[in-house]
């Protein structure tokens, strides 16, 4: 049996890693495109999933056509606005893809996307993207307001590693569908957001939905993730209103 130098040994192991480290970096690469436009497929499903729109997987040759192609259909209008409901020069979708970023600034200095859905001429409905932290890592959704920008048309909600059967029952319909028809602001206009209630909602609120048995730590994270996300659009909203 031939004997091998411990100099041999460690020259053809650094060889040998090295060319894995460079294939799996090449393979990377190969696959950084299609990576991101899966992520861009996902996340306009979702926002129109908000909307009733691409709730399911449909039967078509191409997924990601038809859902482009229902984006660029419903979604009339996107456009940022600052925390004081100015106009920003920056795209919408862009800024959507980096919110992980823009929520560890502060509120004053976020900029805050808008998706505008309308279909065949009838009433808007404006898409708002959230994200905060949930008990095992970040946690994200997409709420759907009506024209009058109090009611919740619909939300669609998702994390990253909340626990199964717990927190990760965010992304459920049980969970989201309660959203639909409550209210951010009070009745005298006042922001609120919505409650997420351990042990039960009270049935008469326009501002609570049943938190998640169990998971209460996610449920609250995801409370006060849409508080913090938007609250930033408050000023937007007065100004759509008053003009």
């Amino acid at each position: 049996m031939r004997n091998f130098s411990n100099t041999y040994i460690f020259v053809f192991s650094l060889i040998m890693v090295t060319i894995v480290a460079v294939l799996l970096s090449f393979v990377a690469m190969q696959l950084k495109p299609l990576q991101e436009m899966n992520v861009q497929i996902e996340k306009k499903q979702d926002v129109l999933k908000s909307v009733g729109k691409a709730g399911e997987a449909k039967e078509v040759d191409d997924k990601n056509a038809y859902i482009n192609e229902e984006f660029a259909q419903y979604i009339t209008e996107s456009y940022v606005v600052d925390f004081n409901g100015d106009l920003l020069e920056e795209d919408a979708f862009e800024v959507m893809l980096a919110l992980a970023g823009e929520i560890k600034k502060p509120q004053e200095e976020r900029s805050y996307p808008v998706f505008v859905y309308s279909e065949n001429g009838g009433p808007k409905r404006y898409v708002l993207p959230v994200r905060g932290k949930g008990l095992w890592g970040p946690i994200w959704g997409y709420v759907a307001l009506e024209e009058d920008l109090n009611t919740i048309y619909g939300a669609v909600f998702d994390h990253k590693s909340e626990t199964p059967g717990l927190g990760s029952e965010i992304n459920t319909g049980w969970f989201q569908e309660p959203f639909s028809g409550k209210t951010i602001f009070d009745e005298n206009g006042k922001f609120i957001s919505i409650e997420v209630v351990k042990g039960g909602a009270d049935p008469s609120s326009d501002h609570q939905v049943d938190g998640i048995s169990g998971g209460t730590i996610t449920s609250k994270a995801l409370e006060e993730m849409m508080i913090d996300c938007l609250a930033g659009y408050v000023a937007h909203f007065e100004d759509l209103t008053t003009n």
